[in-house]
């Protein structure tokens, strides 16, 4: 971490102010890479490794995460895989603009950094947190930015000051927590008054959630070890693939494959190779996490009215419900 971005964190217990108290490995340029920061109020210490700050134990329910993107750090990125699906979803889903010098972005579930990188290209100053140990991938892509600082933290406690940001985003990640609900609620505090947010969560249908085989298998895979039930996956993947490719040729053959846990990415022009590491990697997605709770878009939408947030817009996408809000302006003095 770039230690001039220290101003931008909080303690997750007190609020107070958090100083580097411990420096173990640092570079010329102003960089943590092993140490502690502790906050003056409370005199708690929270580690620094790697570069990367650490309000959380580096394994947690999230570990499968952890695994996933490590194996995967870039596989769904758009260097990486010459598609520009993360820059087509980060902008058609928040509908921000591509120049955000000067503003502050906070995202919450960052997996390997994929949106990192997006988001880091407007110019913005990016604070992107996960809860895994998935935040090493992160960093070792994103971390040499100047405008990027990496955190593993927790989003119900997160170590910020409320309305440090002007803007937010959270893809991917809140069905992947105990309570999504809470979880949402947990996002609008740190934004400033008018600070734009967008936020997405698998939808609930009797398509995507009753007939899904993932759910019929989940009970037994997201209790298994996540090495073991990896190891599994490429097996399973493997097996399955002579017989995937003929059913690719189908009419929507790949939602087929999809039912069948071997996920199918043909329809976005990936083959060979790169469609089966995206393979493996989704396919352990789709069994691996603790928690995977959709929502409706009503209650999505009523979660928003909840929170205070205006401005609030809802749709369907590919990748389930994604809402769109505005922090609710400050309340003008009587």
């Amino acid at each position: 971490m770039y230690l001039e971005h220290l101003h931008l964190l909080a303690c997750p217990r007190c609020r107070g102010d958090l100083l580097c108290v411990r420096t173990e490995q640092a570079r010329d340029d102003g960089s943590l890479l092993d140490g502690a920061l502790g906050c003056l109020a409370c005199q708690k210490e929270y580690p620094v490794i790697g570069g990367v700050p650490r309000f959380v134990p580096r394994e947690n329910y999230a570990s499968g995460f952890g695994l996933e993107w490590t194996k995967h750090a870039r596989t769904q990125y758009d260097s990486y895989s010459g598609l520009k699906v993360s820059e087509q979803r980060f902008l058609g889903q928040t509908h921000w603009p591509r120049e955000l010098e000067g503003q502050r972005i906070l995202e919450v579930g960052s997996g390997s950094g994929r949106f990192t990188e997006q988001a880091a290209n407007t110019g913005a100053t990016v604070v992107s947190l996960d809860f895994s140990y998935a935040v090493d991938a992160n960093h070792a892509s994103n971390g040499a930015r100047r405008n990027v600082l990496i955190l593993q933290a927790d989003v119900f406690a997160m170590p910020f000051r409320p309305g440090t940001f002007d803007r937010l985003f959270c893809f991917g990640m809140l069905q992947h927590t105990p309570s999504p609900r809470l979880a949402f609620q947990a996002l609008p505090g740190v934004l400033r008054p008018g600070g734009a947010m967008c936020a997405d969560i698998y939808k609930v249908s009797l398509v995507r959630t009753v007939l899904q085989t993932k759910y019929w298998v989940r009970p037994l895979t997201r209790r298994m070890n996540p090495d073991r039930l990896y190891a599994r996956v490429r097996r399973w993947v493997d097996f399955m693939w002579p017989l995937a490719r003929l059913i690719r040729t189908l009419p929507k053959g790949y939602a087929i494959n999809w039912r069948l846990l071997v996920a199918d990415y043909s329809f976005l022009g990936l083959d060979g190779a790169m469609l089966k590491e995206w393979s493996y990697l989704d396919t352990f997605d789709m069994l691996a996490p603790r928690y995977d709770r959709p929502a409706t878009l009503t209650t999505f939408r009523r979660w928003a009215v909840d929170a205070g947030l205006t401005d609030i817009e809802t749709e369907y996408t590919p990748h389930g419900v994604v809402l769109r809000a505005t922090a609710p302006p400050q309340p003008s003095a009587l």
